[in-house]
């Protein structure tokens, strides 16, 4: 029988979330090696049933995703059975959290406590060591790789997307993929993006994502009211993305910070889309400006290079081209897979195939 691991997860599937989209995707890499992988979604799973349930299985080793929202659960159980604890941090929880006055603490004894930490990309390594320079000798760097196939729960094929967001519009379309919140600063584009629509009659700035964070959620929604242009298509079945990814001319990240490299990106230049990405280290790990993409540091400098693709189709051919072969050569599923394997086997004496 192969290896157990027990994977904790903030969010997972048919969540949409970025965590939920992650973890999928991974367990699903590992399940196809023979790992017997079982997955607990703390945002649902009541802490006494996890509490319960996660020693019956009787994992050779837990694994958590995010530092903050299931590091201290993972790290109570894994040393209440005696197993290796490794944590993956997502982004929020090296970024913000362990910066955080409040939360600073937790993730700080989480990560202290771990037996190994793996991240998607250096930039998220030099982050944490700021911090905890002692934690080095423990980091292992697995970066990510990018799927678009169905997961159980998720709502059936013919709903999604309406029909309208899948319409050609008459001109260009500029698509934000993302969850609405304040990182992800859904309402920065707007106003740099409306000086180009005398230019490009038809221009459409689409949102795809769920509000993630009511108040955010709530101020989109006002702008786009008064923006007709731009609309909020909701939340998506991941398998359905390619088809929305797929009609935009421009694909956006206006991000404060990502987890070492976003899905949304790393989506759209796995599938040779153009993208514009805000100029941080998140980003700067799959976009090389000028090169497989843009990055831009203020909203004038979004519209500037935004407005370069929309009228050189060439150029929006050969940065997504350059960006696919990108993915295509560095961020294979075998990769990323492989990582996961190598660090279980090292943290456990199991052999895992």
């Amino acid at each position: 029988m192969a290896a157990r691991v027990a994977v904790l997860a903030p969010f997972a599937a048919p969540s949409v979330r970025g965590n939920a989209i992650t973890v999928e995707r991974i367990a699903r890499g590992l399940r196809q090696r023979g790992v017997e992988v079982r997955v607990w979604d703390l945002s649902v799973a009541p802490e006494a049933a996890v509490e319960h349930q996660l020693p019956q299985f009787e994992p050779a080793l837990v694994h958590a995703f995010h530092a903050l929202r299931t590091g201290p659960a993972a790290l109570r159980l894994a040393r209440r059975m005696g197993v290796p604890l490794l944590v993956t941090v997502t982004g929020t929880d090296v970024n913000h959290d362990l910066f955080d006055e409040d939360s600073a603490p937790v993730v700080r004894r989480v990560l202290e406590g771990a037996t190994a930490v793996s991240m998607f990309d250096e930039s998220i390594a030099a982050r944490m060591l700021e911090a905890l320079p002692d934690l080095a000798p423990r980091l292992v760097l697995i970066p990510q790789s990018v799927s678009f196939e169905p997961v159980a729960g998720e709502p059936a094929a013919a709903h999604w997307p309406p029909a309208a967001a899948i319409q050609r519009a008459p001109g260009p379309i500029l698509l934000f993929p993302a969850g609405i919140r304040p990182i992800k600063r859904p309402t920065l584009p707007i106003e740099p993006l409306a000086g180009l629509r005398d230019a490009y009659p038809g221009l459409e700035l689409l949102y795809v994502g769920p509000v993630l964070d009511p108040a955010e959620g709530e101020t989109l929604l006002r702008l786009l009211a008064d923006h007709p242009w731009a609309r909020h298509l909701g939340a998506v079945p991941h398998s359905r993305m390619p088809t929305l990814l797929e009609l935009a001319d421009v694909v956006l990240n206006c991000s404060l910070s990502e987890g070492g490299m976003p899905n949304s990106v790393m989506e759209a230049l796995a599938l040779g889309r153009a993208v514009v990405a805000s100029d941080i280290p998140g980003n700067r790990s799959l976009v090389e400006d000028g090169v497989t993409g843009f990055l831009f540091g203020s909203p004038a400098e979004l519209a500037e290079k935004a407005e370069r693709l929309l009228k050189d189709a060439g150029l929006r051919a050969r940065l997504g081209e350059a960006g696919r072969e990108r993915v295509s050569a560095r961020f294979g599923a075998d990769r990323e897979t492989d990582g996961y394997l190598a660090a279980y086997t090292r943290l456990t004496s199991s052999t895992l195939r």
